[in-house]
């Protein structure tokens, strides 16, 4: 069922690329006015120019989502200036690779604050905002590393575990004030930065793929239709969920040839 948003106003951060581009662009196809956030000017305004070509309403936002003051007033500032704010996409995202002996502290702590502490700061503005009008939708991006162990990846493990864990609190939370809290589980995603990684490892990035059960790594566009129909009306009567979409590798029984 495709989803008329008219009139709706919705808020992605992280949105100048990547899943959140994609969301973003879905989100403004579908009718409504969308708020961009991220770090990058230049990007950003790219992502800008290029939902707007498409016919979208569109506004971008230079943010580092750890300035929780700022973060916490642009959320303010859109429920002013547009009367409202329907929707909310917390997908901004920061990841450390190194086994926990050579992990920094610093790079710990800087995951938490982008996957953990600002997805709070976010969702507690925006629910602020949404009980005010009766209801509203938000939908927080996880990642596959988040509900099962991978090596070196102990701090975007561990705050993608805790994303997902206060969403759910923030379900119950919601739910009698029309609010609903779903999470967005991606596993591998063919991103830009996954395709550059496959460009200089290509041989690694084979066998990745082939071991995910669909044999391939999702695609932005595919994520950005499980997030917008959790957003939407057509999911009316979900709220604290956390839904994998990744070719099938979270519910893998993986045995060894």
């Amino acid at each position: 069922m495709t989803q008329d948003l008219s009139g709706k106003v919705a808020l992605v951060t992280g949105g100048s690329d990547g899943i959140g581009l994609a969301t973003a662009a879905l989100l403004a196809r579908r009718g409504a006015r969308v708020v961009i956030c991220g770090r990058r000017a230049e990007v950003l305004e790219t992502a800008r120019a290029a939902i707007a070509a498409d016919g979208g309403t569109v506004e971008a936002v230079q943010l580092d989502v750890t300035d929780f003051d700022a973060f916490t007033a642009l959320v303010e500032d859109i429920a002013a200036r547009h009367g409202r704010l329907d929707m909310m996409v917390n997908n901004a995202m920061s990841t450390h690779y190194a086994p926990i002996s050579r992990l920094k502290l610093d790079h710990w702590r800087k995951d938490f604050a982008v996957n953990a502490e600002a997805v709070f700061i976010g969702t507690k503005a925006a629910m602020k905002v949404m009980a005010a009008q009766g209801g509203g939708a938000i939908v927080n991006i996880a990642s596959t590393t988040g509900i099962r162990a991978m090596a070196n990846y102990s701090s975007y493990s561990a705050s993608k575990a805790a994303l997902i864990q206060f969403s759910a609190v923030a379900a119950m939370e919601g739910a009698s004030q029309g609010i609903r809290v779903n999470v967005v589980v991606p596993g591998q995603v063919n991103t830009a930065a996954t395709l550059e990684f496959a460009s200089k490892a290509p041989e690694i990035a084979a066998r990745t793929e082939g071991a995910i059960p669909m044999q391939r790594g999702g695609r932005p566009e595919e994520l950005a239709e499980a997030i917008v129909f959790l957003l939407s009306d057509a999911a009316s009567y979900i709220t604290g969920v956390a839904l994998p979409v990744d070719g099938g590798k979270a519910a893998q029984l993986y045995i060894p040839s």
